[in-house]
């Protein structure tokens, strides 16, 4: 069921309009050739229980309002707690003073792509059940509920048991007369099963599969978008398994990848790897560059010619879903990979002309009013077989002997977003086309082409799924992103398998 919402009367009632006119009047008298003013409101509330018992339960809000300018071919930024108009004016102002002490500092002329004009729109993100609006008694009592299910369960010990929530709320308004009011809704939910063995002292975990969403309370409260009750009943079972399995041999072997670990490879070799200001350099300090330069942008063959990578700023519930972005330009949805090759990159109004293309595609975001928006990443993700629905359990047929690798745990990736490796929360070793117990120790290992190379088959529509982080980091000072990957399951030949027992000396 859809529910059709509206922006808060409360936000709606802040002097959105009076504010944005003081400051773009300002700014425009004063010089700007452009000016941009964004009101942002970001509430959050953080739920942790231990064993069925609160541990945290902690809410913040965070408001104000920021200026950006463009004075003589350069940036000026400046943002306020405090609003009223006579503080617009002010922070106006400030902004144009930052531009013009560092305009003998830029090298760069900032010269921004085109959009066309949008007055008066709005867009809330699909959701039924406003989280913020139910109790924390009432959420806690969820939370405790199952987690004292999975008490429950014979040979676990400790459960943990946390949900975060997001409502974000933005007002823009732009001297070229758009003016956007946006408001969206996330949720991070998860419970974590501990088993320990009493005579060594170790331990194994494993946690839910849930990814986090653009839904509402709808998704926690209920089994109507995620089967809580069958996953509860199932990690106990797979937990025990995986306690008693053993420890992987390690050496090339086909890999069946799940969407629950694939969208983090995803993330981490697509992803980043095509945001334009890490290709060309721009964006350094924070995780590195790209090895997918612009010179290579359409003769780099990223993968096998199943491959087709879009960018998505308008998935439905997608983390990374919005309106419009915070250079005021509507969301799209365009091809990064296609047919294996490289053919676009994630962008903003500054970088398009930079790439020669018209206009951008929508990738500015901010997650504070007092941060400058920034290059970020939309949705990326893996598309299904057009063609035919192949299930999991095709894939997993076509392959003699192999794992099959369900959710995602750690990885590391270097500063090029080209070698990595990646782990898992389950490995279930597959015989003759069939699953036959679990393995431990294992890790995935290659570099980002060699990967994407050896990818010899995609799952239909059936098996694509959504996932995602909530605290993608990027920039200095740091700023954090939400957003999702969607992918099918996907058949990959003769990747390395390391084990990391041995890997770590142990």
């Amino acid at each position: 069921m859809t529910v059709t919402k509206q922006i808060d009367a409360d936000f709606l009632a802040l002097p959105l309009r009076p504010i944005a006119t003081a400051a773009l009047d300002a700014a425009q008298l004063a010089g700007a050739t452009h000016a941009d003013v964004r009101v942002h409101r970001v509430t959050s509330s953080t739920l942790r229980l231990r064993d069925g018992a609160v541990q945290a339960a902690v809410d913040s809000s965070e408001l104000g309002f920021a200026v950006r300018v463009v004075v003589d071919g350069t940036w000026g930024f400046a943002s306020h707690a405090e609003l009223t108009p006579a503080t617009a004016v002010a922070t106006a102002q400030q902004a144009i003073d930052v531009a013009r002490t560092l305009r003998g500092l830029n090298r760069e002329h900032v010269e921004l792509a085109p959009e066309p004009v949008y007055v008066d729109a709005n867009w809330v993100s699909d959701y039924e059940t406003d989280p913020f609006a139910v109790t924390t008694a009432d959420k806690v009592a969820v939370l405790a509920e199952r987690s004292d299910r999975l008490m429950a369960s014979n040979g676990i010990d400790h459960v943990t048991a946390q949900c975060l929530q997001v409502k974000e709320q933005t007002f823009y308004a732009d001297l070229a007369g758009s003016s956007i009011t946006q408001q969206r809704v996330r949720l991070d939910p998860e419970f974590e099963a501990t088993t320990v063995d009493r005579n060594t002292g170790g331990f194994e975990t494993m946690r839910t599969l849930a990814p986090p969403v653009g839904r509402g309370w709808e998704y926690v409260g209920s089994d109507d978008h995620w089967n809580w009750t069958e996953e509860l009943e199932t990690l106990p079972i797979l937990l025990a398994e995986k306690v008693k399995a053993p420890s992987v041999v390690p050496g090339p072997t086909d890999l069946v990848i799940d969407p629950s670990n694939l969208w983090l490879t995803i993330h981490e070799s697509i992803g980043h790897a095509t945001e334009y200001d890490r290709a060309i350099g721009y964006e350094a300090a924070y995780a590195g560059t790209s090895f997918a330069t612009p010179d290579q942008l359409g003769s780099l063959q990223y993968g096998s010619e199943i491959m087709h990578v879009t960018a998505d700023r308008t998935a439905e519930h997608g983390l990374a879903s919005i309106g419009y972005d915070d250079d005021g330009v509507k969301s799209q949805s365009w091809d990064l990979i296609r047919d294996g090759v490289l053919v676009g990159y994630q962008l903003d109004r500054v970088f398009a002309p930079r790439l020669g293309l018209e206009r951008s595609n929508g990738c500015s975001y901010a997650d504070s009013p007092h941060h400058v928006p920034i290059q970020r990443m939309a949705n990326v993700s893996l598309q299904p077989d057009p063609a035919v629905d192949r299930s999991t359990a095709d894939l997993i047929g076509d392959v003699e002997d192999g794992i099959y690798v369900v959710g995602d745990k750690s990885w590391s990736i270097d500063m090029q977003r080209y070698n990595f490796q990646f782990t898992g929360q389950q490995f279930h070793r597959i015989r003759n086309g069939r699953l036959d117990g679990q393995l431990r120790d294992v890790a995935y290992q290659a570099t980002t082409t060699d990967f994407w190379r050896s990818m010899s088959a995609v799952g239909g529509v059936s098996t694509w799924r959504l996932g995602g982080a909530f605290n993608c980091g990027k920039a200095q000072p740091g700023q954090v992103a939400s957003v999702s990957h969607g992918c099918p399951s996907a058949l990959f030949r003769g990747v390395n398998v390391l084990n990391t027992r041995t890997e770590g000396g142990r």
